[in-house]
Protein backbone atom coordinates (compact mmCIF):
# COMPACT_ATOMS: atom_id res chain seq x y z
CA UNK A 1 0.00 0.00 0.00
CA UNK A 2 1.39 3.33 -0.65
CA UNK A 3 0.97 6.13 1.55
CA UNK A 4 -2.94 7.54 1.33
CA UNK A 5 -1.74 10.87 -0.39
CA UNK A 6 1.51 12.28 -1.83
CA UNK A 7 1.58 14.19 1.17
CA UNK A 8 1.90 11.60 3.30
CA UNK A 9 4.18 9.48 1.36
CA UNK A 10 6.72 12.15 1.79
CA UNK A 11 6.65 11.79 5.17
CA UNK A 12 7.73 8.46 5.82
CA UNK A 13 11.38 8.48 6.37
CA UNK A 14 13.22 6.55 3.95
CA UNK A 15 16.38 6.32 6.79
CA UNK A 16 14.63 4.88 9.26
CA UNK A 17 14.67 1.27 7.92
CA UNK A 18 18.01 1.50 7.43
CA UNK A 19 19.09 -1.53 9.96
CA UNK A 20 16.95 -3.97 8.23
CA UNK A 21 18.04 -3.34 4.51
CA UNK A 22 21.64 -4.76 4.97
CA UNK A 23 22.23 -7.26 2.50
CA UNK A 24 18.91 -7.66 1.15
CA UNK A 25 17.34 -7.11 -2.73
CA UNK A 26 15.15 -4.79 -4.15
CA UNK A 27 12.23 -6.59 -6.40
CA UNK A 28 10.57 -5.10 -9.11
CA UNK A 29 6.80 -4.18 -8.24
CA UNK A 30 4.43 -5.67 -10.96
CA UNK A 31 1.73 -2.94 -12.09
CA UNK A 32 -1.47 -2.94 -12.93
CA UNK A 33 -3.29 -3.95 -14.99
CA UNK A 34 -1.52 -7.21 -14.84
CA UNK A 35 -2.74 -11.03 -14.80
CA UNK A 36 -0.44 -11.91 -11.66
CA UNK A 37 -1.73 -9.33 -9.44
CA UNK A 38 -5.41 -11.30 -9.80
CA UNK A 39 -4.02 -14.43 -8.60
CA UNK A 40 -4.71 -16.25 -5.54
CA UNK A 41 -1.64 -16.36 -3.66
CA UNK A 42 -1.41 -20.09 -1.82
CA UNK A 43 -0.50 -20.66 2.33
CA UNK A 44 3.13 -21.15 3.08
CA UNK A 45 3.73 -24.83 5.48
CA UNK A 46 5.82 -22.74 7.53
CA UNK A 47 8.25 -19.46 7.99
CA UNK A 48 11.72 -21.47 7.38
CA UNK A 49 14.79 -19.53 6.01
CA UNK A 50 13.14 -18.74 2.37
CA UNK A 51 9.87 -17.41 3.12
CA UNK A 52 12.00 -14.92 5.96
CA UNK A 53 14.24 -13.82 3.10
CA UNK A 54 11.33 -13.09 0.92
CA UNK A 55 9.23 -11.08 4.09
CA UNK A 56 13.21 -9.12 4.35
CA UNK A 57 13.33 -8.47 0.78
CA UNK A 58 10.18 -7.26 0.71
CA UNK A 59 10.35 -4.89 3.09
CA UNK A 60 13.52 -3.52 1.97
CA UNK A 61 11.21 -2.79 -1.81
CA UNK A 62 8.49 -1.57 0.02
CA UNK A 63 10.58 0.74 2.45
CA UNK A 64 12.40 2.16 -0.89
CA UNK A 65 9.06 2.77 -2.84
CA UNK A 66 7.96 4.80 -0.02
CA UNK A 67 5.04 2.05 1.00
CA UNK A 68 3.40 1.24 3.99
CA UNK A 69 2.52 -2.02 2.74
CA UNK A 70 3.43 -4.73 0.04
CA UNK A 71 2.11 -8.13 -0.72
CA UNK A 72 4.03 -11.04 -2.16
CA UNK A 73 1.81 -11.19 -5.40
CA UNK A 74 2.96 -7.74 -6.16
CA UNK A 75 6.31 -9.12 -6.40
CA UNK A 76 5.56 -11.78 -8.38
CA UNK A 77 5.63 -14.77 -5.34
CA UNK A 78 2.46 -17.00 -4.74
CA UNK A 79 3.10 -17.13 -0.81
CA UNK A 80 0.55 -15.09 1.25
CA UNK A 81 3.33 -13.15 3.27
CA UNK A 82 2.99 -9.20 3.65
CA UNK A 83 4.95 -6.94 4.99
CA UNK A 84 3.82 -3.91 6.82
CA UNK A 85 4.91 -0.52 8.24
CA UNK A 86 2.49 2.17 9.27
CA UNK A 87 5.11 4.45 11.18
CA UNK A 88 5.33 7.51 10.79
CA UNK A 89 8.90 9.74 9.87
CA UNK A 90 10.54 10.79 13.44
CA UNK A 91 8.86 7.23 14.77
CA UNK A 92 11.07 4.05 15.66
CA UNK A 93 10.45 1.85 12.57
CA UNK A 94 7.72 -1.13 13.55
CA UNK A 95 7.66 -3.54 10.58
CA UNK A 96 5.68 -6.59 10.93
CA UNK A 97 6.46 -9.43 8.40
CA UNK A 98 3.60 -11.45 8.40
CA UNK A 99 2.51 -14.84 6.70
CA UNK A 100 -1.28 -16.28 6.20
CA UNK A 101 -2.92 -14.15 7.53
CA UNK A 102 -6.12 -14.54 8.66
CA UNK A 103 -8.70 -12.26 9.78
CA UNK A 104 -10.74 -13.52 12.75
CA UNK A 105 -12.76 -10.37 13.57
CA UNK A 106 -14.26 -7.07 12.13
CA UNK A 107 -15.84 -3.86 13.30
CA UNK A 108 -19.46 -2.91 12.59
CA UNK A 109 -17.72 0.76 12.21
CA UNK A 110 -16.70 1.63 9.50
CA UNK A 111 -13.69 3.98 8.03
CA UNK A 112 -12.80 5.71 4.96
CA UNK A 113 -9.59 6.06 3.95
CA UNK A 114 -8.03 7.31 0.89
CA UNK A 115 -5.87 4.42 -0.64
CA UNK A 116 -2.82 4.02 -2.97
CA UNK A 117 -0.85 1.30 -3.73
CA UNK A 118 2.28 0.40 -5.43
CA UNK A 119 0.64 -1.87 -8.38
CA UNK A 120 -1.08 1.36 -9.37
CA UNK A 121 1.22 4.60 -8.90
CA UNK A 122 -0.15 7.63 -8.79
CA UNK A 123 -4.01 6.57 -8.21
CA UNK A 124 -5.79 7.05 -5.13
CA UNK A 125 -9.33 6.24 -4.34
CA UNK A 126 -11.60 6.73 -1.16
CA UNK A 127 -12.34 2.88 -0.01
CA UNK A 128 -14.55 2.17 3.08
CA UNK A 129 -13.41 -0.76 5.27
CA UNK A 130 -14.16 -2.14 8.97
CA UNK A 131 -12.46 0.44 11.21
CA UNK A 132 -10.63 -2.50 13.42
CA UNK A 133 -9.77 -6.31 13.14
CA UNK A 134 -7.99 -8.92 14.85
CA UNK A 135 -5.47 -11.06 12.87
CA UNK A 136 -3.77 -14.03 13.15
CA UNK A 137 -0.81 -14.81 11.33
CA UNK A 138 2.43 -16.60 11.43
CA UNK A 139 5.19 -13.86 12.18
CA UNK A 140 9.00 -14.05 11.22
CA UNK A 141 10.27 -16.59 13.50
CA UNK A 142 7.16 -18.94 12.52
CA UNK A 143 5.11 -18.47 15.86
CA UNK A 144 1.55 -18.02 15.87
CA UNK A 145 0.36 -14.34 16.99
CA UNK A 146 -2.82 -12.06 17.12
CA UNK A 147 -2.88 -8.73 17.18
CA UNK A 148 -5.57 -5.88 17.08
CA UNK A 149 -5.46 -3.11 15.27
CA UNK A 150 -7.08 -0.30 13.97
CA UNK A 151 -7.00 2.38 11.77
CA UNK A 152 -4.21 3.12 9.54
CA UNK A 153 -2.97 -0.32 10.52
CA UNK A 154 -5.67 -1.90 10.46
CA UNK A 155 -6.31 -0.74 6.79
CA UNK A 156 -3.43 -1.40 5.59
CA UNK A 157 -3.85 -4.96 6.77
CA UNK A 158 -6.96 -5.26 4.88
CA UNK A 159 -5.40 -3.79 1.81
CA UNK A 160 -2.37 -5.61 1.34
CA UNK A 161 -4.70 -9.40 2.39
CA UNK A 162 -6.80 -8.46 -0.51
CA UNK A 163 -3.96 -8.90 -2.37
CA UNK A 164 -3.52 -12.49 -1.57
CA UNK A 165 -7.00 -12.93 -3.08
CA UNK A 166 -6.05 -11.09 -6.26
CA UNK A 167 -8.65 -8.10 -4.96
CA UNK A 168 -6.94 -4.10 -5.80
CA UNK A 169 -8.44 -1.57 -3.69
CA UNK A 170 -9.79 -0.13 -7.15
CA UNK A 171 -12.31 -3.32 -6.96
CA UNK A 172 -13.89 -1.19 -3.66
CA UNK A 173 -14.77 1.58 -6.02
CA UNK A 174 -17.37 2.07 -9.15
CA UNK A 175 -17.40 0.62 -12.33
CA UNK A 176 -16.32 3.83 -13.78
CA UNK A 177 -13.38 5.06 -11.79
CA UNK A 178 -11.70 1.95 -11.96
CA UNK A 179 -11.76 1.58 -15.59
CA UNK A 180 -10.43 4.61 -15.45
CA UNK A 181 -7.49 4.00 -13.61
CA UNK A 182 -6.97 1.08 -15.54
CA UNK A 183 -7.11 2.80 -19.26
CA UNK A 184 -4.55 5.55 -17.72
CA UNK A 185 -2.51 2.72 -16.10
CA UNK A 186 -2.32 0.44 -19.35
CA UNK A 187 -1.91 3.83 -21.64
CA UNK A 188 1.26 4.34 -19.25
CA UNK A 189 2.47 0.77 -19.82
CA UNK A 190 2.31 0.66 -23.65
CA UNK A 191 4.37 4.45 -24.01
CA UNK A 192 6.73 3.08 -21.61
CA UNK A 193 6.87 -0.04 -24.10
CA UNK A 194 7.74 2.16 -26.86
CA UNK A 195 10.54 3.58 -25.79
CA UNK A 196 13.72 3.35 -26.61
CA UNK A 197 15.92 1.47 -23.37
Amino acid sequence: MAGQTPAVRSNIDRRRAAAYLAGMALLEIITAPDPRLKIKAKPVAKVDDKVRRLMDDMLETMYHAIGIGLAAPQVGATERVIVVDVAREGEKPNPLRIANPEILWRSEEMMTGNEGCLSLPEHYADVERPAAIRLRYLDHENEIREIEAKGLLATCLQHEIDHLDGVLFVDHISTLKRGMILRKLQKTKRTRALQPA
